[in-house]
């Protein structure tokens, strides 16, 4: 895309304006660091226009810290007492879902990934934001958790202008072939090679 324009225009029917404003899918896969890195990045931009944000982040330990958590939750604040921005919701399935957590039950993951998939579908369906990041959402799709063929369904239904994010290695093909944006992180070189453990500020 030269110059930020497209390389063909489609006979679609659509005006340029429609056409730009149109939902987008994107899915952010591969081996390399920096999958959700540039889901949280696109997050960012659509909390500066005015767009509700959504964080579902599956897979991730309870007791994993992310740093994008704690910014996102003072962009919510920053929100809420001064106007600025846009809501910011941020969910993990480590900690149990917090719509419906359970103290002191040891959750099935398969379940909770189900549980977390139905409710993300009931917000796509009310409309309910306006951005979603989908956090390592490839892993439940590959492991046979949820179903490939309903999300993608799901997701071409959605009304409105609701934009998607899905990050994780593996992605499944017909999830990739029914994106609108797909970015392979393809890893050339990594710290970790040399023996370096995780850093602050890096990985989290």
């Amino acid at each position: 895309m030269p110059k930020g324009q497209p390389v063909s225009i489609p006979d679609d029917g659509l005006s340029t304006r429609a056409r730009r404003n149109q939902p987008v899918l994107a899915v952010h896969t591969g081996a390399g660091k920096g999958k959700s890195t540039a889901a949280f990045g696109m997050a960012l931009r659509a909390w500066n226009a005015g767009l509700a944000v959504a964080v579902f982040q599956f897979v991730k330990s309870a007791k994993w810290k992310v740093g994008e958590e704690s910014a996102f939750a003072a962009l919510d604040r920053a929100h809420t007492d001064h106007g600025v921005g846009a809501p910011v919701q941020w969910h993990k399935m480590g900690s149990g879902w917090s719509w419906s957590r359970r103290q002191g039950e040891e959750s099935d993951h398969a379940a909770a990934a189900a549980e977390g998939w139905a409710e993300i579908s009931r917000r796509l369906a009310a409309g309910a934001h306006d951005f979603y990041v989908l956090d390592e959402f490839t892993y439940p799709l590959k492991w046979g958790w949820i179903d490939t063929d309903e999300v993608i369904a799901t997701l071409a239904a959605r009304p409105g202008n609701q934009h998607v994010v899905i990050t994780g290695r593996d992605a499944p093909p017909a999830l990739i072939e029914a994106a609108d944006l797909v970015t392979e992180m393809t890893k050339v070189k990594h710290p970790m090679d040399a023996g370096r453990k995780g850093q602050k500020g890096i990985e989290w």
